[in-house]
């Protein structure tokens, strides 16, 4: 199995600690965020890993390497100067990322979980891992309904960061500059899209008060 780091972002809410050190490089205690991600990646039988680059792109490369020292191998899909979202990175990707499902995580999260083996249904091109809204966030993004992801007038959930994707999903996409938002939305509605709920430990890094609580 293959997955996919995000990491290319500017990280503007976590400034100025961004100002210098990448996102998936910020240290919970004595590791940092993609040391963390390289584990959890590693106990579930990845064992190739692409990383999208973009703001301070060079120093995930210097600290990174090959990935052997992690277990890993390593492929970077540079983005430069002019970063893809998350739509666009993926679809940049694909050709590292081969034919079968795989795992997409946002560098800027901490977490516990542990990757299960998640089989698609049929019919099925995606699947998130949900936690319950966090304290600064009044609305949540989805709701769950017989292990699918919907909108209802209730959203208490939030999309973790976390996901398994099927690359047909990308089929017919170009690269370019775009948010996979609408793309999950569009299989939502078509019922494409199943989601689990995770309640364990799960922090969205996004700012130095969020970091530094963590760090307390």
């Amino acid at each position: 199995m293959m997955a996919m780091i995000l990491a290319a972002g500017r990280g503007e809410r976590l400034k100025p600690i961004t100002d210098t050190i990448p996102k998936c490089l910020v240290k919970v205690g004595d590791q940092t965020l993609l040391e963390r991600h390289f584990q959890m990646l590693v106990r579930a039988g990845v064992t190739k890993v692409v990383i999208n680059l973009g703001w301070l792109g060079e120093k995930i490369v210097d600290f990174v390497g090959s990935g052997d020292k992690f277990g890993l191998q390593v492929i970077y899909s540079p983005e430069n100067d002019i970063t893809l979202e998350t739509g666009g990175g993926i679809v940049k990707a694909l050709p590292m990322l081969g034919d079968k499902p795989f795992w997409v995580i946002n560098g800027d999260i901490y977490t516990d979980y542990i990757l299960s083996k998640i089989d698609l249904e049929s019919g099925s091109l995606g699947h998130l891992i949900l936690v319950p809204n966090p304290s600064f966030k009044s609305v949540g993004d989805f709701n769950l309904k017989n292990d699918k992801i919907i909108k209802d007038n209730k959203l208490p959930f939030t999309f973790s960061g976390m996901a398994l994707y099927d690359p047909k999903l990308f089929t017919n996409k170009t690269v370019k500059r775009f948010s996979i938002v609408p793309i999950l939305i569009e299989l939502m509605k078509n019922e494409g899209l199943s989601g689990s709920l995770y309640e364990g430990d799960w922090h969205d890094v996004g700012t130095p008060s969020r970091l530094a609580e963590l760090n307390g």
